[in-house]
Formats: structure tokens, C-alpha cells, sequence
């Protein structure tokens, strides 16, 4: 069963399935940051689209697979990124019903989407060739965003009725990266052989 799984999660028309899917989101996810990027300052512009960026690096994982290539480095800020945004724009949204908000049909498409961003981070875990420094690379991307986000008010706009507590959301937000990043280090990482350029 495990290998008709992985042999199906593998098979180049799911891996072309899933880039369409993908990219299509991609795409929507940076129309849907465009009125917040008109107003960001030049040197932060590449820190605002967290969820499109990180299916941006899966887009690119996918893409390479189908070539019969890969890049480490690329595989380990699409695993950590994909898994803390995916479960981000969850809370955040669903926190937003709860505080008060009324959620329309793109809430929950965004609540059902980004779900399945951490998912699919999680199903092709055993695919990923992440070595030690391709991880640390990846945490200092994560976590220097998120310094980047909310010491400099840069963050992903977020409902008015959860903006009272934006301190407590970029508190949780960092602890979300290191979750994400010890997630991919235990579940995968540290099962590597010693690390080797590649």
C-alpha cells in the first residue's frame, strides 16, 4: 500500500496535476496581495506574499521533479513554508470568525486551501532530499521574515477585528516557524546521512 502511494504521489500526473493547481494559486495568491504591495516600501516587497511565495518554492519543487531533478535547498523553504503558511492563514481566518468577523466563501476557500498547503507538505515529506544546512537556510529565510513582518508593520493584512492583537499574532507567527522547521528537522532531517553539498 505505502509503495502504490508513493509511486502515485510520484507519477508525473499527479506531479503535473498538482503544478497546475498549484501555480493557478500561486498567481491568485500575488493578485491578492497587489493592493497591499502598491503601498510596501521597495526593500521589503519580496517579504509581503508569504503564501504565494511558498507555493511559488513548491511550484518550483514539483517543476524539477518532472525533470528528474531536484534541489535541496529549494525542497526545504517549500516544506517549511508551505506547513507554517498553511496552518497561518488557517488560524487566522478561522480566528477571525470567532472574534466576530463575518467569513464569506473566500474565507473558506482560503481556510481550505491553505489546509492543503501544509498537507501536501507533509505527503511528499519522504521525497524531500534535505540536508542540515539546506534546513538552516531555511530557517533564517523563515524567521528573518517574520522579524521583517511585524517589527516593521509589513505583515499579511489581516481582519480589522483581529488587529488589536497583532503582538500576540506575530508572537504566535514566530513560534509557527520554529514549529514548522523542527517539524521537517525530526520528521525528515535528522533521518539524513551527514550532510554533503548538494
Amino acid at each position: 500500500m505505502k509503495q502504490r502511494l508513493k509511486a502515485l504521489l510520484m507519477s508525473p500526473k499527479v506531479l503535473g496535476l498538482l503544478l497546475v493547481i498549484n501555480a493557478v494559486g500561486t498567481l491568485y495568491g500575488y493578485i491578492w496581495y497587489i493592493d497591499q504591495l502598491m503601498i510596501t516600501p521597495p526593500q521589503f516587497l519580496i517579504f509581503v506574499p508569504d503564501s504565494p511565495t511558498a507555493s511559488l518554492f513548491f511550484c518550483i519543487v514539483l517543476f524539477l521533479w518532472l525533470l528528474n531533478r531536484r534541489s535541496g535547498l529549494i525542497e526545504a523553504l517549500a516544506a517549511v513554508t508551505l506547513i507554517k503558511y498553511g496552518i497561518w492563514a488557517v488560524v487566522m481566518n478561522a480566528g477571525a470568525g470567532f472574534a466576530g468577523d463575518e467569513l464569506n466563501w473566500q474565507n473558506y476557500m482560503l481556510i481550505v486551501s491553505h489546509g492543503a498547503m501544509a498537507v501536501q507538505a507533509l505527503l511528499y515529506l519522504p521525497f524531500y532530499h534535505i540536508r542540515r544546512w539546506h534546513l538552516t537556510v531555511a530557517a533564517v529565510w523563515t524567521v528573518h521574515n517574520d522579524m521583517i513582518d511585524y517589527m516593521y508593520n509589513v505583515y499579511p493584512w489581516v481582519s480589522p477585528y483581529l488587529l488589536d492583537g497583532i503582538h500576540h499574532i506575530g508572537y504566535f507567527t514566530f513560534w509557527l516557524s520554529l514549529l514548522s522547521i523542527g517539524l521537517i528537522y525530526v520528521l525528515h532531517v535528522r533521518r539524513q546521512p551527514v550532510d554533503v553539498p548538494s
